[in-house]
């Protein structure tokens, strides 16, 4: 194991690929990649309350992300069970 940064090529690498018997690696080996970044979306969540004043949307449920990350708020398009 070698330093995990200062453009090292160490960290996150494959290991064992695998039997040799098969001649090719298996589908669904865990391989190196990118991580994090990915956009998230929830559906059908309820908006509470619109504070104007203080500039707060009240959202009834979790939303993912970091805190003060940006949000985007669309109308929904799949219709709720109701």
């Amino acid at each position: 194991r070698g330093p995990m940064s200062h453009g090292s090529r160490y960290h996150r690498r494959p290991g064992s690929m695998g039997p040799v018997d098969p001649n090719h690696v298996l589908k669904g080996k865990a391989l190196p990649g990118r991580m994090g970044g990915e956009q998230v979306t929830i559906q059908n969540l309820e908006i509470v309350r619109v504070d104007t004043e203080r500039n707060l949307l009240l959202v009834k449920g979790n939303v993912p992300g970091a805190k003060k990350s940006f949000v985007s708020v669309k109308t929904g398009v799949k219709a709720t069970a109701e």
